[in-house]
């Protein structure tokens, strides 16, 4: 949703970070080769449960660790009842933030994921 991810960028710049915004699943899997080949890797990626187009959140997660196992991955949604949400980690995810974005709740748990052990 252009919306959210205009939202996302101007909060994720406010409290410091840079970020890239896709539109669905493939073009975040582009823009991640790109930047990894360019020596500028993400240091984490914040996925969509419901992305459009044919690769859904997970599947844009699957794609991502063929690129780099070690990827930090945060799953959005505004639904709580689906297993990625419920239990992320066992899908792979690092975080689970939900929507809307809350500028405190995001600084957190980028912190907390970019400064873990």
């Amino acid at each position: 949703e252009l919306m959210i991810r205009e939202v996302a960028g101007e909060i994720l710049k406010e409290i410091g970070y840079e970020s890239a915004c896709s539109s669905d699943g493939r073009e975040a899997v582009d823009l991640y080769q790109r930047a990894k080949e360019a020596g500028e890797p993400f240091d984490a990626v914040i996925l969509d449960l419901n992305i459009p187009g044919e690769l859904g959140g997970r599947e844009t997660l699957a794609k991502l660790k063929t690129i780099d196992p070690s990827v930090k991955a945060i799953i959005s949604s505004g639904s709580f009842e689906d297993p990625a949400v419920a239990d992320f980690r066992k899908f792979g995810f690092s975080g689970w933030l939900a929507k809307p974005y809350d500028s405190k709740a995001l600084a957190k748990i980028l912190y907390d994921l970019l400064h873990s052990i």
